[in-house]
């Protein structure tokens, strides 16, 4: 069963459903129709016995039912199938038509009236006893009254034989009618099946239409849908990250391999050799250190980023960053400051490279002069730390992609800048989502902020 189609399934369960009613309904028939004969026979055998108490009622003693046998034989003979014995109490036959009956023994002395049934010589009878007296008879006597149902045996197994068959030929035409219809009605999961088959890399905007599949498809073609729209997501940003690693690395490449090909092309001085050495040095440590970035954003996308769970004061982190910063700030004149506090439960040195990341980023954007500001708040069971810095504010179509890897909001790229490699704001949301945390990007008025959200201790 299990390896059968859906088409083949649905053909098999609809026959069998054809089949079960059809013998249910059958069965119930054939039950009625022999409980309509049996009441139909006793009817005509209670009848013919009133009629014949009657006639022996008027009999005086054994003379007077000689006189009365020919009202007997006139009321008894007049059905074929039926049969009357009157015995008297000794047990000797006084009246038999058509002829006397071996009727079993126990049928003889069976008089409350109930109907019995016994089979002889390939025949069926049913039969009824009863005592029969009157005001002029000494004794009562025994009168059976015998039908022959043969007939209706052989009706009934006439329809049951036909009923076979007819239930043979209709499993077979139910099933014939099942696979059509059921084949009819996946015509529309055929449909999605070949759209799925032909899908490919470069046909992964193709949807299908919800207007011609049935309202108990709309559902999977829904979800499809869904699942394409994932994929060419997946698939654009992969292009677009490949793109983006072989433009990052080709300027250091490009770059070692112009200043060897220059040192070779004459005899130099030792100074000469080290001054190019030092200059390789500097793109090979861009280039190990890009290399270095996408491995943990690597073994972050595979859940292999575990961070070593401690107790942390944020505060406490931010000011060891500020005295790092503190150089550089003071040579664009910018001010650096930090209010609140919040612990959290997390590995220090993840947490001390995200908000390095995006302390440095705000130090390259913030005008000189003004102040980047770092907020620590406890709400519930977070805490918040937003960076803010003043400069221009972000576009909102580029706020929901600043944490995709390579990704610039300046279309101008700076190829050569060994601190904006694209990566920074990416490894951030990674060490976040490690900590079971969060972050977003807010821009306006000329203020942008990063907030980074992770539970509370």
């Amino acid at each position: 069963m299990n390896h059968l189609s859906l088409t083949a399934r649905m053909s098999l369960m609809f026959m069998l459903a054809v089949i079960a009613v059809l013998t249910v309904a059958g069965l119930s028939f054939n039950e009625l129709s022999r409980h309509h004969f049996r009441m139909l026979d006793r009817q005509t055998l209670i009848e013919k016995l009133e009629s014949t108490q009657k006639i022996l009622s008027s009999a005086r003693g054994r003379a007077g039912f000689i006189e009365v046998q020919p009202q007997l034989n006139a009321l008894l003979g007049a059905h074929e199938d039926l049969a009357a014995i009157i015995l008297a109490n000794d047990g000797t036959v006084l009246f038999a038509e058509p002829r006397p009956f071996n009727v079993p023994e126990k049928y003889r002395l069976h008089t409350d009236h109930g109907m019995w049934e016994w089979q002889e010589g390939g025949h069926m009878y049913r039969g009824i006893t009863a005592q029969v007296s009157g005001p002029y008879q000494p004794e009562p006597l025994t009168a059976l009254l015998i039908l022959d149902v043969t007939n209706h045996m052989h009706f009934f197994e006439t329809l049951l034989r036909w009923f076979w068959i007819g239930l043979i030929i209709s499993a077979l035409i139910s099933a014939a009618l099942g696979w059509v219809v059921a084949r009819s009605g996946l015509r529309p999961l055929r449909q999605v099946t070949q759209v799925a088959t032909s899908m490919s890399a470069r046909s992964l905007k193709e949807r299908i239409p919800l207007e011609p599949v049935p309202l108990e498809l709309q559902q999977l073609v829904t979800s499809f849908n869904a699942m394409l729209a994932r994929l060419d997501d997946a698939f654009v940003r992969l292009s677009n990250f490949s793109a983006d690693i072989a433009h990052e690395l080709r300027t250091p490449v490009s770059n070692l391999m112009t200043h060897t090909e220059v040192v070779l092309t004459k005899k130099r001085d030792v100074d000469a050799y080290e001054e190019n050495l030092y200059s390789n040095l500097e793109d090979l440590k861009r280039m190990s250190r890009i290399i270095d970035e996408m491995l943990f954003l690597a073994k972050s996308d595979n859940g292999l980023i575990i961070p070593e769970l401690t107790r942390i004061e944020l505060s406490e982190v931010v000011a060891k960053l500020f005295e790092y910063y503190h150089l550089l700030a003071d040579e664009c004149g910018i001010h650096l400051t930090v209010s609140g506090s919040g612990n959290v439960l997390g590995d220090k040195l993840m947490l001390d490279r995200a908000i390095s990341n995006l302390l440095s980023n705000a130090l390259r954007y913030t005008p000189e002069g003004k102040t980047i500001s770092v907020t620590i708040r406890q709400t519930g069971n977070a805490v918040t730390l937003t960076v803010e810095n003043p400069g221009e504010a972000i576009k909102p179509e580029h706020l929901g992609k600043l944490f995709d890897r390579f990704y610039r909001a300046d279309p101008a790229r700076r190829e050569g800048n060994p601190s904006n490699a694209g990566l920074g704001l990416a490894i951030t949301r990674s060490i976040a989502e490690a900590h079971q945390g969060k972050i977003w990007c807010t821009s306006a008025n000329g203020w942008t902020a990063f907030h980074l959200e992770f539970p509370a201790l």
